[in-house]
């Protein structure tokens, strides 16, 4: 979960969504009496929420692609 300039969570409704769907998974493993698993599913969202949505930068391919070749001049 560490690749989160994957260029799959670019658009931001994916990244929403991994968020929503953790935080349901949460609610509902304490809906059902399930603290140890509602409890990890809500760490999971609220690191995908500060991974996905607060700290996302996403780094452009092309900028990237340029810096080595500045750095050999």
């Amino acid at each position: 979960m560490k690749d989160s300039d994957h260029p799959f969570f670019k658009p931001l409704w994916r990244r929403i969504t991994i968020v929503v769907v953790c935080a349901v998974w949460c609610m509902l493993e304490f809906w059902n009496g399930q603290a140890f698993w509602g409890t990890l599913a809500g760490g999971m969202g609220a690191y995908g929420a500060w991974e996905f949505l607060l700290n996302y930068h996403p780094k452009d391919p092309a900028a990237a692609a340029e810096k080595p070749e500045a750095d050999k001049e």
